[in-house]
C-alpha cells in the first residue's frame, strides 16, 4: 500500500492506495519562489507591461482605489500593497487618498481581525480598507448591460476613483480559464446579478473553461472591467506553498496574459491518462464548499466516464455562508436545474449556475465527499455521497469499479491543471 498525504486545512489526511492501482500522484510543479518578494513586486512596477509606471500613471489623481483579494485567496497582499503604496506616494498621492476595497465577489465580509491578519499591520495602519458592499444596493451603481446582455452593477467607491488598480494572483480557474486580471472587477466588486450572468455563461459549455484563457467568460469580464475603468493590475504567480514566483504589473489584459504563461508552467502538470477513481484534495480552497468545489473541475478532466471523484476538504464554514439556500435544489439533475433557472424558480443565479456546473460533473462521474465541516445530510443535498474517511470512500469506489481500477490522486486539485501525457508529479 502507498500512503499519500493530502493537505487538509492546518493538518492532513492520508489515503492508502494499492501500488498496483496507482496511476499517478499529481501536484503543482515544485517551482522555487523568488528570493525577494518585495523586490520582485518593485521590479514589476519598474517594468510595466503595456502601460506607464504606476507612479507616473497616478500623478494628479485625487482618489486611488486598490481592489484586492479576500481571505479565500493566497495572494500575498501584505507584501504587495506596501510596494504599491510607496509607488503611489512617489506619484504625489498620499496614503489618505487611497482606499483598498476587498473584492469579495459574493463571499461574506471579512472581519476586522481577518483584515488585520490578511493585509498586515503596515497596510491597515496606512490606508482605509473596506469590504465591497455588494449586498447594499445604495452602495452599488447600475451601468446598464453589456452587448451580450449582462447587467452591470458595481461598487460606487471603485467607480468614482480617479485611478483603479487591481491586485490578485493567477491560477487555473474553471470559469474564466485563469484567475487574475479583470476577475478582480468581475466578480470581485460587482453585484450578484452581474456575477450570476457570467457564471451562467460559463455553463453554456459542456465542460469547464479550466486552463482555456481565451473564452467567452474571460471576454465578458474584460469588457466589464474596461467599462468600470480598471487601469492596471499587479498579479502574482504563486507556487503550491503560496510563495511568490513572479509578479506582473501593467495593462489588465497584456500583463495578465504574460502571467498566464508562467502560471501554466507552475500549475500545468502532465498526467498519464484517465483514471477510474480520482482523489482530489481541496487545498488551498478549504474554507467552505463554495471554494472547495474547484476540486471538481481538474478531477473531471482526468476521470473516466462513469468513474468516481472523491473530494477531500475540511470546509469549516460549511457549504456556503452567503448561499446556503442552494441546498434546496443542488442535488437535482442538470436539466432540471437549468429549467429552474430559466423559469425564475432559482432567483440566486450565482448559486444556480454553480449547482448546474456541479450537476454536469455528476452526469459524468459519481462524487464522494470526505469533510468534517459538511454533514452527511448536506452532502446528500449536494448530490454527493458522504464518507467519514478517505480510506472508506476509496474502498467503496474500488468495490464499485473492481480490483483493477486505476487511481489518480490530485493533492492540490484547485491549483492543478492536468495536461495530457507524462507521469505527473510522481507516480
Amino acid at each position: 500500500m502507498r500512503a499519500i498525504s493530502i493537505p487538509y486545512g492546518d493538518s492532513e489526511r492520508v489515503v492508502r492506495v494499492p501500488e498496483a492501482n496507482l496511476l499517478a500522484v499529481v501536484a503543482p510543479n515544485p517551482v522555487a519562489p523568488c528570493g525577494d518578494p518585495s523586490g520582485e513586486v518593485r521590479r514589476a512596477l519598474e517594468h510595466p507591461i503595456g502601460s506607464a509606471r504606476l507612479q507616473d500613471a497616478v500623478a494628479g489623481a485625487e482618489r486611488v482605489v486598490i481592489l484586492a483579494d479576500d481571505l479565500t485567496r493566497q495572494t500575498p497582499v501584505e507584501i504587495i500593497l506596501p510596494a504599491l503604496l510607496d509607488a503611489i506616494n512617489a506619484g504625489g498621492v498620499r496614503d489618505e487618498q487611497v482606499t483598498v476595497v476587498i473584492a469579495l465577489g459574493t463571499h461574506r465580509p471579512m472581519t476586522p481581525a481577518e483584515i488585520e491578519a490578511h493585509f498586515g499591520p503596515e497596510v491597515t495602519a496606512r490606508v482605509k480598507i473596506i469590504n465591497n458592499p455588494w449586498q447594499d444596493p445604495a452602495a452599488m451603481v447600475d451601468l446598464g448591460v453589456t452587448a451580450n446582455g449582462t447587467p452591470i452593477t458595481v461598487s460606487r467607491v471603485a467607480l468614482e476613483a480617479d485611478f483603479l488598480l487591481g491586485v490578485g494572483s493567477i491560477t487555473p480557474h474553471h470559469i474564466p480559464g485563469y484567475s487574475g486580471g479583470a476577475k478582480i472587477v468581475q466578480p470581485g466588486i460587482t453585484g450578484a446579478a452581474t456575477t450570476g450572468a457570467t457564471h451562467y455563461l460559463s455553463t453554456r459549455s459542456s465542460r469547464s473553461y479550466l486552463g482555456v484563457v481565451e473564452n467567452p467568460v474571460r471576454a465578458e469580464m474584460e469588457t466589464i472591467a474596461a467599462r468600470v475603468g480598471l487601469k492596471a493590475i499587479l498579479n502574482g504567480v504563486l507556487n503550491a506553498s503560496g510563495e511568490l514566483v513572479q509578479a506582473f504589473y501593467g495593462d489588465p489584459v497584456q500583463a495578465h496574459r504574460a502571467g498566464v504563461e508562467v502560471a501554466r508552467q507552475v500549475y500545468g502538470v502532465p498526467v498519464p491518462g484517465a483514471a477510474d477513481i480520482v482523489v482530489a484534495g481541496s487545498h488551498p480552497c478549504d474554507l467552505e464548499f463554495w471554494q472547495a468545489h474547484k476540486s471538481l473541475y481538474p478531477a473531471d478532466r482526468v476521470v473516466k466516464e462513469g468513474g468516481t471523484i472523491i473530494v477531500v476538504t475540511p470546509c469549516p464554514e460549511g457549504v456556503s455562508v452567503t448561499h446556503a439556500p442552494m441546498l434546496e435544489f443542488t442535488a437535482q439533475d442538470a436539466a432540471r436545474i437549468q429549467r429552474f433557472i430559466e423559469e425564475g424558480t432559482i432567483t440566486d443565479l450565482v448559486s444556480g449556475a454553480l449547482a448546474l456546473a456541479w450537476a454536469k460533473v455528476r452526469e459524468r462521474a459519481g462524487v464522494s465527499l470526505v469533510s468534517d465541516g459538511i454533514t452527511p445530510e448536506e452532502t446528500r443535498a449536494l448530490g454527493f455521497t458522504p464518507y467519514a474517511t478517505v480510506d472508506a470512500a476509496l474502498s467503496a469506489a474500488l468495490e464499485k469499479h473492481g480490483p483493477d481500477a486505476k487511481i489518480l490522486v490530485l493533492t492540490h486539485a484547485p491549483d492543478t491543471l492536468p495536461l495530457p501525457g507524462g507521469r505527473g508529479a510522481e507516480g
